[in-house]
């Protein structure tokens, strides 16, 4: 394994574009949760806000209210690295690594897709790395061109997945029915999540046939999604998660500022309430998911600095 220098302050590989909407400070720390969850969606490696601030301190304001880990998600070969390496040090995350849809096209037209798949494939073998994601379809942003980039890579990361029994994240954008289709054609890895759960009680039935797990982000508080909230009621409490999708879908009443694990409370209130259930036994139910999906985050030994 090769790590990052850990006497250098971590370097953050991208920066989100400045935002021309309203307020861009970090929210206030929210009341902390009594019963613990995890943050199984982030992308830590995400500058954003006025005052960024590093993958320690999200922590350590995650750890202060109740988010006792996360899933660090990288979405190319740069971020997958980073998120690897990080996890390997940090005990309070894990790691998902894998080419982006929206991404895979680009490598393909400069001839390295297939030299990036085998890069995510050695990653995927990595102890605290336990996801491959986030993979998938997404065709809002990649039109027709892209396509056979898209569903060559996707179908490689299920492969992946599967020959590392790590779970599977999955990135579905305007492409419901060919995600499924996919799916169902190749094999679904044992434990399958779809990532910032985007669908309606349809979709959400057909994951509860397969046995697929429906991750909710912030967007699920917002007051035009309702098809969410319809797929919340649908859905199994053995098949719910709960993200943020950091630094993006901050919740309300936080809407339109930085998004950061410790806001995870707001998500998961608002779930309870919508489903008229008491926010710790939906905790519980939540971190016990999270669990058999990933793995405990103390299971395998970190990287000594």
């Amino acid at each position: 394994m090769t790590f990052v220098d850990p006497q250098e302050p971590p370097a953050y590989l991208r920066k989100r574009e400045p935002s021309e909407r309203g307020d861009q400070t970090y929210p206030p720390l929210p009341e902390a949760l009594v019963v613990p969850v995890y943050d199984n969606h982030t992308h830590l490696e995400v500058a954003d806000g006025d005052d960024p601030i590093d993958y320690h301190e999200h922590l350590d304001r995650a750890s202060a209210v109740g988010v006792r880990g996360v899933v660090q998600v990288g979405t190319d070969l740069e971020t997958s690295r980073w998120s690897a390496e990080q996890a390997a040090r940090e005990p309070r995350m894990l790691a998902a690594v894998a080419i982006h849809p929206n991404d895979a096209p680009e490598y393909d037209a400069a001839g390295g897709l297939e030299a990036a798949l085998a890069e995510i494939a050695e990653l995927a073998t990595w102890p605290r790395v336990r996801a491959v994601g986030e993979t998938g379809l997404d065709f809002y942003r990649t039109g027709d061109d892209g396509r056979a980039a898209q569903y060559r890579s996707f179908e490689a990361h299920i492969e992946i997945a599967k020959e590392n029994g790590i779970a599977l994240q999955i990135h579905d954008r305007d492409a419901h029915t060919e995600v499924i289709e996919t799916l169902k054609r190749v094999g679904a890895p044992e434990r399958t999540v779809f990532h910032c759960f985007s669908g309606d009680a349809e979709l959400a039935e057909i994951c509860t046939e397969n046995g697929w797990y429906m991750s909710f982000a912030g967007n699920v508080t917002f007051k035009n999604a309702g098809n969410l909230r319809e797929a919340l009621e649908v859905a199994p409490r053995a098949l719910l998660l709960v993200e943020t999708d950091a630094p993006y879908l901050t919740p309300m009443p936080y809407r339109g500022r930085p998004n950061a694990p410790y806001l995870i409370p707001h998500t998961l209130r608002a779930m309870a309430a919508h489903l008229g259930t008491d926010v710790s036994m939906l905790a519980a139910q939540i971190s016990s998911n999270t669990e058999l999906v990933y793995g405990r985050w103390e299971d395998d030994p970190v990287q000594a600095s």
